[in-house]
């Protein structure tokens, strides 16, 4: 019988760095995993922190994680070929199957776009597989965005809006917040449109709160919990908000139960 508390061992494929705090690392990992999904990354002596599923390939997950603790201070440590041990995958994530002939909008706000980064790619590769598809992500700064590389592929593929808080002098790309440009959106069908949201608790509320006043239904709006997220198990109590348990009944809800559990 197995245990759901022991970890397994899992090789770095490769590590790419992002920003000074953030990297991105490809995990060796065999089995079914959904975007929108956690593992858990245990370190002896250290302790565990839960990683959202940052890219989903044969064989491998990419967990992009950001140096902000004592067991993230010390995976920074480590390098390509050397072993870390992981649970999961934990929560139900996203199904793309869902979002198929959609009219797909994903908002994203700094490091929430890592837990859509795989419905991105997904439908990146695939775009004839929803009616339309429209990414609008925000950072900080420029220097703070993440994913470089494969924004550049998406533009390609699917109406991509990257925009910063701040822009320096002579920046040539979009600034401003998120919601800036929701207002701006254009839908076919609205009854058709699905619309994602994921990032600070703020940008979440204020977001979707432009969604509704297009007339998007409340139904058809989802959000990811994932800063809530702890122990994976429900055991720990830490992600419980009155008797829902993120890290088990989520981190990704449809917004009317979602709703409730914002900040």
């Amino acid at each position: 019988m197995s245990n759901a508390y022991m970890p397994f061992v899992s090789e770095i494929l490769n590590i790419k760095r992002h920003t000074e705090i953030e990297y991105s690392f490809r995990l060796s990992f065999q089995g079914k995993v959904k975007p929108g999904q956690f593992f858990e990354v245990s370190l002896p002596k250290y302790g565990e922190a839960p990683i959202s599923v940052s890219g989903i390939g044969e064989k491998w997950i990419e967990l992009t994680i950001r140096r902000v603790g004592i067991v993230t201070e010390e995976i920074f440590n480590y390098k390509v070929g050397q072993k870390l041990f992981l649970r999961g995958p934990y929560g139900n994530g996203f199904d793309v199957n869902h979002y198929k002939g959609k009219e797909l909008v994903v908002v994203a706000g700094g490091t929430g776009l890592s837990p859509v980064k795989g419905i991105v790619d997904y439908f990146s590769k695939n775009n004839k597989e929803v009616k339309s598809f429209t990414l609008i992500s925000g950072f900080k700064s420029p220097k703070d965005m993440l994913f470089k590389s494969d924004i550049d592929e998406w533009k390609n593929n699917i109406n991509t809006i990257i925009t910063v808080d701040t822009a320096p002098e002579g920046y040539g790309g979009n600034s401003g917040l998120v919601t800036k440009y929701i207002p701006e959106l254009k839908f076919e069908n609205i009854d058709n449109v699905q619309a994602i949201v994921v990032g600070p608790p703020m940008m979440m509320k204020f977001s979707i709160m432009e969604f509704i006043k297009l007339g998007i239904k409340e139904s058809n709006i989802w959000i990811s919990q994932e800063r809530k997220m702890c122990c994976g198990l429900g055991k720990c109590g830490h992600c419980k908000i009155d008797d829902t348990y993120i890290c088990l009944d989520g981190p990704v809800f449809n917004y009317t139960k979602g709703k409730q559990l914002l900040d």
